[in-house]
């Protein structure tokens, strides 16, 4: 190992102890200058040893030491407000910067953390306070957003990783955000800038999450798109079976009732069939109700509002359409149809027959194991992740560019793989 292998090992070392010390927050004053002089050591002579091995391979005898000079890092143990870094009489600004990049002001680990607090939810600005609470520094919104930034060149490489396991069931949905949108237009700002006009515009993150028979799932991939058409869905299954996906293992598709996904299914997965989200089956009733002989029904309850008890038609209603579905068998599941036209089609015909369009794909789930029934009858796996991204893209309100959306959508898929221990990207 050469010198400044070790010398940076140990900064690395130095960095771990901070981050797993059992002592945290407790370490007194005194402790923390004494491992901040220790850290600053360590990555001066790391700088030191990084600039003559450079010097050393590709140096001339111009390229010779001239002296040093200071600027701020902020580390897990605190703020170096005077780190001196060494540099050449020339080729400063082409040679490699291995440590700390040329601009770079906070180590890896604190990145790292802001990454990972941003994914959790924090805005720019309450980052900024974290960070000033945890180090006794502010970090710029600048540095901030290339912490995001640098999230875009992984994002890129993990679109293009190869599906080398095909899974047998295929979660689709997608969530829908605002981006901001050039309009080609500017304006002057108060101060006489000159500003680019934007407008918002909806979009929709298209998501296909994997399921296998033994419970695993992960998302397989993502795009933006202007609306849940049948060329969007299309794309996004040719990405996947460029990736590797085979389109002939794959048996069941699970998606709401979006129009333009039948079509991309027939095209792109021809052995595959849909099954419809009892969830959004059942929740799309709800605009179909007409309440039919309401009040004589209720005669014994006479002391109920109009409204109670038109809510209690909806409870009774929905419980019994759930029943349907979590039915053990097929025909279980049909009896109880049955049951079902003959108890509501009077009172409630329009409810009765919107469940009846596409019933034949609600049913497609009991193909499967039935141990898996209750993760494949609905999008349910699919919302709960959307449920995490739309608390970020709430705080966020209009994301400035798509890649920026799908930046942070990124980075929720790897936290939520890694908090889940999902597929081979926990480890990122």
């Amino acid at each position: 190992m050469t010198t400044i292998a070790k010398v940076k090992a140990q900064v690395e070392r130095i960095w771990q102890q901070t981050c797993h010390s059992q002592l945290g927050s407790s370490l007194n004053e005194q402790l923390r200058q004494h491992a901040l002089a220790g850290v600053t050591a360590a990555l001066e002579a790391a700088l030191r040893e990084e600039v003559l091995a450079y010097r050393a391979n590709h140096g001339t005898s111009e390229m010779r030491l001239s002296g040093s000079y200071t600027r701020q890092v902020l580390t897990s143990y605190g703020f170096i407000p005077a780190l001196r870094q060494p540099k050449l009489r020339c080729g400063n600004r082409d040679r490699p910067w291995q440590i700390l990049s040329r601009y770079q002001c906070a180590m890896q680990s604190v990145l790292d953390q802001a990454l990972y607090f941003y994914t959790l939810g924090l805005s720019l600005r309450d980052l900024q306070e974290a960070l000033y609470i945890a180090f006794g520094h502010v970090l710029s919104r600048e540095a901030v957003n290339r912490v995001t930034r640098a999230a875009q060149a992984p994002m890129e490489a993990w679109h293009q990783e190869p599906i080398p396991d095909t899974p047998p069931v295929l979660i689709v949905d997608g969530v829908w955000v605002q981006v901001l949108v050039p309009t080609g237009e500017t304006w002057l700002d108060r101060s006489g800038h000159e500003r680019q006009q934007v407008r918002g515009e909806e979009r929709v993150v298209l998501t296909v999450m994997g399921l296998w028979p033994d419970g695993r799932r992960q998302i397989l991939d993502y795009q933006a798109a202007p609306a849940e058409d049948t060329a969007s869905w299309k794309q996004l299954f040719a990405a996947l079976i460029t990736r590797g996906l085979a389109p002939e293992q794959v048996q069941l598709v699970v998606s709401d009732g979006g129009t333009g996904l039948p079509t991309a299914i027939a095209d792109c997965l021809a052995q595959a069939q849909q099954q419809r989200c009892v969830v959004h089956k059942v929740r799309g009733l709800e605009r179909a109700f007409v309440y039919h002989a309401l009040v004589a029904e209720q005669g014994a309850a006479a002391a109920l509002t109009p409204e109670e008890m038109r809510r209690q038609r909806r409870q009774q209603v929905s419980e019994a359409a759930y029943a349907i579905f979590e039915a053990p068998s097929r025909a279980d599941a049909i009896e109880r149809w049955q049951d079902f036209q003959t108890s509501w089609g009077t009172c409630e015909p329009e409810v009765v027959r919107r469940l009846g369009i596409d019933f034949e794909r609600c049913l497609n789930f009991y193909a499967f194991d039935q141990k898996l029934h209750h993760l494949i009858r609905s999008t349910n796996l699919l919302e709960r992740f959307f449920r995490e991204f739309r608390t970020k893209a709430d705080e966020i309100g209009a994301f400035p560019n798509e890649t920026s959306c799908l930046t942070v959508f990124h980075l929720i898929v790897l936290r939520d793989h890694a908090k889940h221990d999902r597929g081979p990207v926990a480890k990122t």
